[in-house]
């Protein structure tokens, strides 16, 4: 494959321009990354917000992640067919603008309630980078090639999670919680600056699809109709549950269960490092098993973790004297956590999208949007279960796991190469 993404000339509206590979798949990064920035920079402050805004009932911290990713989820839904209506760029850069609002509302919010508002906008807005970069990278390849960018992408997304709490926690040691909210505005502002000046719209006028609520309806009858989309989406939203259960609670597992709270964003930092290379991995494996089995493998392999760390907890490895043993058994169990997204994403939207390259945008919308408030109505209860022990998460990550699993085994086998 060449170095310069394919088609992007013949398919421009705009003045002939040229974006290496290197550099398409950086700035697609960038985009996917406002997600990740957004959530995990926030995990060092949950303690503090809690502490400041809702002192009596300090699991509701919690939901500045969990609506966050609920207006995301929502967004989603409006983004693509917005995107396949009006073009690529002018959604990416309205979505930005949103994102800059509902940030600058919470870096002033007075109570909880004004600051979970502004996060379900925040969240809202950031859709647009998210869905429509995908519709991106699907009107410029598809199967397993799109499978393959995707990986590339995914694997420089997952370096934002490393440092993102990392940056959080250095950000709060100039001003409170709030000035993290500054930095995100920061952040949309650069990538807005990149994406209008680098990359020419990839929808032309002529594959566009006009706005209308009859569009709609017609895009979602076609995308529930295909077998093959529908049951990713329902593995999507399994496996998205499982990260973001754990992501929900992983602040208060550090502090309370391990009294590790002021290394947290270094252990954060090492695990999704580790994680990275997974995106490697898949993209080394997808032309040799195919995408269904990595996706049915992933899932099984964690289930059987899952059921170990059960095991284990039974055994007592929770109690006194057990302490640094039971620290190495979490890590390594948050590691395939991280593992198992980079092994599954790609795949699972490279499969769903590769039936609906008609309406790419609709697609994305529908399958992103299905999937993460799916995933959130499952993962916002798991985290206000914690109790202090890891018992409620790893309980609930198990049967999601094993959910998920059998999923999976319902995926048509038919891939494209």
């Amino acid at each position: 494959m060449s170095n310069t993404a394919p088609a992007i000339d013949d398919m421009a509206t705009g003045p002939a321009q040229k974006i290496s590979r290197n550099e398409f798949i950086a700035l697609l990064a960038m985009m996917f990354a406002t997600i990740a920035f957004s959530v995990d920079a926030m995990l060092p402050a949950l303690g503090d917000i809690a502490g400041e805004l809702t002192p009596d009932a300090v699991n509701k911290a919690q939901l500045v992640v969990g609506v966050f990713i609920m207006g995301m989820g929502f967004g989603t839904f409006f983004t693509g067919p917005l995107s396949d209506a009006w073009g690529r760029k002018p959604v990416v850069l309205a979505g930005l603008v949103l994102y800059t609002i509902g940030a600058a509302c919470a870096a002033i919010a007075p109570n909880l309630e004004t600051l979970l508002f502004a996060r379900l906008l925040q969240g809202f807005g950031a859709a647009a980078p998210r869905v429509v970069g995908l519709s991106i990278i699907r009107d410029l390849y598809k199967g397993r090639e799109m499978a393959k960018i995707s990986s590339f992408v995914m694997m420089i997304f997952t370096l934002f999670p490393a440092f993102a709490p990392s940056v959080g926690a250095s950000l709060m040691v100039f001003g409170s919680w709030r000035v993290i909210f500054v930095a995100f505005i920061g952040f949309a502002g650069l990538i807005s600056i990149w994406f209008s000046l680098r990359l020419v719209e990839t929808l032309p006028q002529e594959r566009r699809i006009t706005f209308k609520i009859s569009t709609i309806v017609d895009g979602v009858k076609q995308v529930l109709s295909n077998r093959m989309v529908v049951v990713c989406i329902a593995v999507m939203a399994t496996s998205f549950a499982i990260l973001l259960s754990f992501i929900n609670s992983i602040q208060q597992i550090y502090d309370v269960v391990f009294d590790r709270l002021d290394s947290f964003h270094y252990w954060f930092a090492f695990v999704a490092l580790v994680g990275v290379t997974s995106n490697a991995v898949n993209a080394y494996l997808v032309n040799r098993i195919g995408m269904r089995a990595i996706i049915s493998g992933t899932l099984g392999i964690q289930s059987i973790l899952s059921g170990l760390v059960i095991i284990a907890l039974f055994a007592g490895l929770d109690e006194p004297g057990h302490e640094t043993l039971f620290f190495v058994v979490f890590i390594i169990w948050q590691i395939s956590v991280f593992y198992m997204l980079g092994l599954l994403i790609g795949n699972l939207n490279a499969l769903a999208l590769e039936p609906m390259g008609h309406i790419a945008g609709m697609a994305a919308s529908i399958t992103g949007a299905l999937s993460t408030v799916l995933a959130m109505i499952i993962a916002i209860p798991v985290g206000l279960l914690f109790n202090g022990t890891l018992w409620p998460l790893v309980i609930a990550i198990f049967l999601i796991a094993l959910a998920a699993f059998g999923l999976s085994t319902c995926i048509p086998d038919r891939e494209k190469t």
